[in-house]
């Protein structure tokens, strides 16, 4: 047996039995990887898929557990060439992030201009998309840190841990009713033409669930994963928009718009760092986690990824 086998096995896996698929991810031929497959099943003497003629159906019982093993292997495969990586190239290398769109363009620019001041020689590779994507990321080792505020504590494979909280922030143009009104309630947006978040990102969920208590059905009008484009749409009067705060603090406040914290109103979100449990991190990953945030330290996240379950909370 041989990590190739591995691989192909590891691989129809993730591409839902479809050694097609899998083949092209792995820049090989169907064949080969049909071939190499029965040949582990033959070594192992068990058929780790089940099969109708010529096509894979589903992973037998016996298949389960060796997926299980294989993941280990390749996991600890991955481990030394980390390990290697650190100790021969002198912290050089590439760190690879999987977030969001609204971690990438606001929360990661000033850690990452950071890291790279502390380590000059690694090269960032910045992987965008929705949360439950992340996570993906991170379990196929695309890349070794995730960071998000949805979803990531939904998958036991992974380590998460709180970095920090953050509310929603209510946009309208200044001549704009709310912009007189001392007091927004939930009521007043039920109302109103609002312009927000699609509901896998950047905390929608709250938004949702806010609404839902209160037996009120809002006027969504225009759903984005972009928080600039949901400015933007506000700037035409299509709608009152409801934003994450770092996206109008700092640089990023937008001059001709209006602004209310609305935590009153949807509570706060939690943003949280992600690894795959078991991985081994290298110097300049946990640098970075600890630029994140102050409630992060290297001894911290090494105390969680040696296998305790329990979360750290803020």
């Amino acid at each position: 047996m041989n990590l190739h086998q591995f691989r192909f096995v590891q691989e129809a896996v993730r591409r839902n039995l479809n050694l097609t698929e899998a083949a092209k991810a792995l820049h090989t031929s169907q064949p080969g990887v049909s071939k190499a497959i029965i040949e582990l099943e033959d070594e192992l003497g068990i058929e780790i898929f089940a099969r109708h003629g010529k096509r894979i159906k589903r992973v037998t019982e016996p298949g389960v557990q060796v997926l299980k093993s294989i993941e280990i292997i390749l996991r600890e495969v991955n481990n030394l060439k980390r390990i290697g990586e650190q100790y021969s190239a002198q912290d050089s290398g590439t760190l690879s992030i999987a977030t969001t769109h609204t971690q990438a363009r606001y929360v990661l620019p000033d850690s990452v201009a950071k890291l790279r001041k502390a380590y000059p020689k690694v090269g960032i590779s910045l992987h965008q998309g929705s949360p439950d994507q992340v996570a993906k990321m991170l379990l196929e080792e695309v890349a070794e840190i995730g960071v998000a505020t949805e979803s990531l504590v939904n998958y036991p494979e992974l380590v998460t841990l709180p970095c920090y909280e953050w509310q929603h922030v209510l946009v309208f143009p200044f001549d704009h009713p709310l912009a007189t009104q001392e007091r927004i309630t939930l009521e007043d947006l039920a109302h109103l033409p609002l312009i927000t978040y699609h509901p896998s990102f950047t905390g929608r969920t709250r938004i949702d669930q806010a609404f839902a208590l209160r037996h009120l059905q809002p006027d969504i009008v225009l759903e984005a994963i972009d928080s600039d484009v949901i400015k933007t749409y506000v700037k035409l009067g299509m709608g009152v928009g409801i934003v994450a705060e770092m996206a109008v603090q700092g640089e990023n406040q937008t001059p001709d718009l209006s602004s209310r914290p609305a935590g009153q109103l949807f509570g706060h979100n939690l943003a949280r760092v992600a690894f795959k449990r078991g991985t081994y991190l290298r110097h300049f990953v946990l640098r970075f986690a600890e630029l994140l945030s102050d409630r992060l330290s290297r001894d911290l996240i090494l105390r969680a990824m040696s296998g305790t379950p329990d979360d750290y909370e803020l």
